[in-house]
């Protein structure tokens, strides 16, 4: 994987840059006459401005240069900001052929000003390098090249090092490779709000059937005592729990269900949560998800 994510992200190219009063004609009009330039007007006082700023240069730089920006200080350079009618900041115009053609006010969310950008160039930018290379991560993950993985993720996290998904994602590498403890650590290091995204609660759920984890001798003993004490429902958790850790999603899920229907809130309802946590690390599209998803609701609600 050859991928230089630092070099894109810094806009490797002259596409970010401060302009002024006495630049306009030349780094707006005459520029935009071969490409479209965006006009973004802020001031330091302004908080919505430090919000939209380096966003704003992430996307232009992930363009590759089918776009450029000019910043404009409108405390240092107010005849811009009078000049286009300015009437609140941050405010980010569209120059094509020397004439402002689309505008906008206010810090508008990654995905919005890249819808922005693609407007007014009749076109896709593509993703990012650091878009890419999670891309690439997320499928080398899903095909077990943890390698690949690996260095995908470690190399967004190089470039943008809170990343929330490339961390999740890294933890489930982690997982994989054995390194419990290295999987926690990185996820404990994520807030509270995203430890409640779809991503980060995978990875912990993968992280807490790992640590279930048994070897073939163990396994046997917990199937022996499970089947041997045919009432005893948590000898038959922690054997669904073994299966599940060692990578035996149906047997796991199929005992966990089991388990539900003699009891659903025994434990305070601990089948059912470790069930949930294997759909988590399946994924909701996953066929023994699907199927299972359909059984637990037969076994609550029938």
């Amino acid at each position: 994987m050859n991928m230089q994510i630092d070099a894109a992200a810094a806009g490797a190219g002259n596409w970010v840059k401060d302009g002024t009063t006495e630049s306009f004609t030349n780094d707006v009009v005459a520029a935009s006459q071969e490409k479209l330039v965006l006009v973004d007007l802020w001031a330091p006082w302004c908080g919505p401005c430090k919000q939209l700023g380096p966003v704003l240069e992430k996307v232009v730089n992930s363009a590759g240069g089918a776009v450029e920006l000019v910043k404009i200080d409108i405390d240092q350079n107010p005849q811009i900001a009078q000049a286009l009618r300015v009437q609140s900041i941050p405010a980010v115009f569209a120059f094509k052929n020397g004439q402002p053609v689309d505008a906008f006010m206010g810090a508008l969310p990654e995905s919005q000003l890249k819808e922005f950008i693609e407007k007014n160039l009749g076109g896709e930018i593509g993703p990012s390098p650091v878009e890419a290379a999670l891309e690439a991560g997320i499928a080398a993950l899903e095909e077990d090249d943890t390698e690949t993985a690996l260095a995908a993720f470690v190399q967004v996290l190089e470039a943008e090092p809170e990343h929330v998904e490339a961390k999740a994602y890294l933890a489930r590498v982690y997982v994989k490779l054995g390194e419990t403890e290295a999987a926690q650590t990185l996820l404990d290091t994520l807030s509270e709000k995203d430890k409640l995204t779809a991503v980060v609660s995978a990875s912990q759920a993968a992280l807490d059937i790992a640590l279930n984890a048994t070897d073939q001798g163990e396994l046997a003993e917990l199937e022996a005592k499970a089947a041997n004490n045919p009432d005893d429902l948590q000898a038959a958790l922690d054997f669904a729990k073994a299966l599940i850790s060692a990578g035996k999603y149906e047997t796991g899920g199929e005992t966990l269900l089991a388990l539900i229907k003699k009891d659903p809130e025994w434990n305070e309802g601990a089948a059912r949560q470790e069930l949930l946590k294997m759909f988590e690390v399946l994924g909701p599209m996953h066929d023994l998800s699907k199927r299972f998803r359909r059984q637990l609701s037969a076994a609550l609600f029938s």
